[in-house]
C-alpha cells in the first residue's frame, strides 16, 4: 500500500540546478542520466545527448561537480553513425571507476560497451565491448557487495517481450554469469488491479505509447535488504501499471519471479537506493500515464512507500532518475528535464523523514 506523507510545501522542495542551461550546447536533447560520487568527494554525471533519441549523432556526455559547479559537458564517448544510449557510472571494489554503455539503433539491437578510469574521470581507457549476450547496467548503477561483487540489473527489449535478468562478476567485471529471465507472469497481470486507459489527450500520452498492453519488465534496479537479502525493482509496461520487485536470498545468485508492489509505474524508468541506516529511497514517476510528477519516496522495509517529496510537477517530462547516497549520508539524484537538459538536486538526509 502507497502511505503518502504530507509533501513538502513549495517553498521547501528541493530545487536543484541543472547541469547545462537548456541549449546551450550543441546537443539539442538529453536523456538517461547517471551520477556517482567520486573519491576527492567531487561528482560526475554522464547522458546520452543528440539531435533526439535513435539518431546517429547520439554520444555520451558528462560534467563534473566541483565547487558548487557543474562543468561544461565533455564527450566521453561516440560512435560513428550509430547512437550510444544509458551510460552507467560506478566504481568496482578494487577502486577502479567504470563507464558502462550500450551501442546500437535501438534497444533491440544493442552491444554492450565500456571503458574505465584510473584518475576519478580525468582521462578514460579504450573502449571495449562486452562479448555476445552481456549487456551490462542496463541503466540504473549495480549493487556493489562488500567483497566486491557486482551485482548488476539488466534487461533485454525484444518485439513485445521484455524481461529483467541479472549480471554477477566476482571479479570486477572480468567475467560475468548471467541469471534470469526475471519476469512476471502475464495471468498476474490479469489478476491485479489494472489501470484505466488514459484519455487520448492526457499529458504524456506519447510516452506511454498508446494503449495498455502487456510486455514485461526491464531496467532493473538493485539493493540490500540486509544479510543475503536482495532485491530488485523494475520497470513495468503491463496492464497493472504498477512497479515489479524481484527477491534474492543468495546474495543475488538466484531469483524470484517478479510480482507488483503498489507503487504506479508509467512505463517509465525508475531508481531506488538502500540507505546505511537501512531506509530504502525510491526515485519515480507517481503516475500511471506520462512522466510528470517526479517524487520521492521512503520506505523502512523496502516493501511499503511513503511519498514524502515532488521534484517536479509541472506539465513535461521528467523522467529516468538517478540516486545515490553520497559518503557524507545525503542523497545525489539527476534526472532528464524536458528532455533539454540534466538537472541535479542534492538532498541533506535529515531531510528524509523517518517512517
Amino acid at each position: 500500500m502507497l502511505f503518502c506523507f504530507p509533501l513538502l510545501r513549495a517553498q521547501e522542495r528541493p530545487q536543484g540546478q541543472f547541469i547545462f542551461e537548456p541549449g546551450s550546447t550543441s546537443f539539442p536533447e538529453s536523456h538517461a542520466s547517471t551520477i556517482v560520487a567520486l573519491k576527492n568527494g567531487e561528482l560526475m554525471a554522464a547522458w546520452f545527448g543528440g539531435t533526439k533519441e535513435r539518431a546517429p549523432d547520439v554520444a555520451i556526455w558528462g560534467s563534473r561537480f566541483t565547487h558548487g559547479v557543474w562543468t561544461a559537458p565533455v564527450e566521453l564517448e561516440r560512435e560513428k553513425d550509430v547512437p550510444s544510449w544509458n551510460p552507467v557510472l560506478f566504481h568496482t571494489g578494487d577502486g577502479r571507476l567504470w563507464l558502462y554503455y550500450k551501442v546500437g539503433p535501438s534497444p533491440g539491437e544493442w552491444s554492450a560497451g565500456r571503458m574505465y578510469s584510473d584518475d576519478e574521470g580525468k582521462t578514460w581507457s579504450k573502449d571495449e565491448r562486452l562479448p555476445a549476450g552481456l549487456l551490462g547496467p542496463i541503466r540504473a548503477k549495480p549493487l556493489i557487495l562488500k567483497d566486491g561483487t557486482i551485482v548488476s540489473g539488466t534487461s533485454f527489449e525484444a518485439h513485445e517481450t521484455w524481461a529483467a535478468w541479472i549480471e554477477r562478476s566476482t571479479d570486477n567485471g572480468a567475467t560475468w554469469k548471467k541469471i534470469g529471465p526475471i519476469d512476471i507472469s502475464r495471468e498476474f497481470d490479469k489478476t491485479a488491479a489494472p489501470a484505466a486507459d488514459p484519455p487520448k489527450d492526457a499529458p504524456g500520452w506519447a510516452a506511454d505509447k498508446g494503449p495498455r498492453k502487456f510486455e514485461g519488465i526491464i531496467q532493473p534496479s538493485v539493493i540490500s535488504l540486509g544479510g543475503k537479502h536482495l532485491r530488485l525493482y523494475a520497470r513495468s509496461r503491463t496492464l497493472a501499471s504498477k512497479i515489479a520487485v524481484a527477491d534474492s536470498m543468495d546474495n543475488g545468485l538466484t531469483w524470484t519471479q517478479a510480482r507488483f508492489l503498489d507503487l504506479p509505474n508509467n512505463n517509465s524508468g525508475i531508481d531506488a537506493v538502500a540507505l546505511k541506516d537501512g531506509r530504502v529511497i525510491m526515485i519515480f514517476n507517481n503516475t500511471t500515464v506520462g512522466r510528470t510528477p517526479l517524487n520521492l519516496a521512503v520506505s523502512t522495509d523496502g516493501e511499503h512507500f511513503r511519498v514524502f517529496a515532488t521534484l517536479e510537477d509541472t506539465v513535461g517530462q521528467y523522467s529516468y532518475p538517478a540516486i545515490i547516497q553520497a559518503p557524507d549520508g545525503s542523497l545525489e539524484m539527476t534526472y532528464t528535464w524536458q528532455r533539454k537538459t540534466i538537472k541535479y538536486v542534492h538532498l541533506t538526509l535529515s531531510e528524509v523523514p523517518k517512517q
